[in-house]
């Protein structure tokens, strides 16, 4: 069953337009709301930037679909074990890829967060 999710219609420069909008920065998916994340770069990748998505547990996210910026990268040790004590999966890629999936996995109904760094 397809939900609300807004849909990535496009990445770069800096940002990112959801289902028409533009949004500057990185994004934060969650529970079909987009919102602005703060992180930048790999490095401020935490548990701490991710406590919206550990708060709400396993029953609301299956997994994080995280976009890692221009290239792939292993997220830091400190965010895997969070996620992994709080049930919550963990996919992650470069953001183009990332955008391109969480297009089809909202599709399919999935319960996900996305995590994707502005490129």
């Amino acid at each position: 069953m397809a939900r609300d999710a807004p849909s990535v219609d496009a990445y770069g420069d800096g940002g990112f337009r959801l289902s028409g909008q533009r949004h500057e920065g990185s994004v934060l998916i969650l529970q079909d709301v987009a919102q602005a994340w703060s992180v930048t770069r790999l490095s401020e990748i935490t548990p701490q930037s991710l406590a919206p998505v550990l708060d709400l547990g396993p029953r609301e996210v299956e997994f994080v679909l995280m976009g890692m910026g221009s290239v792939n990268a292993l997220p830091p040790r400190a965010v895997r074990d969070a996620l992994a004590a709080a049930g919550i999966g963990l996919e992650f890629m470069d953001t183009p890829t990332a955008a391109r999936l969480y297009n089809l996995l909202t599709s399919e109904g999935r319960r996900l967060a996305a995590a994707l760094i502005a490129i």
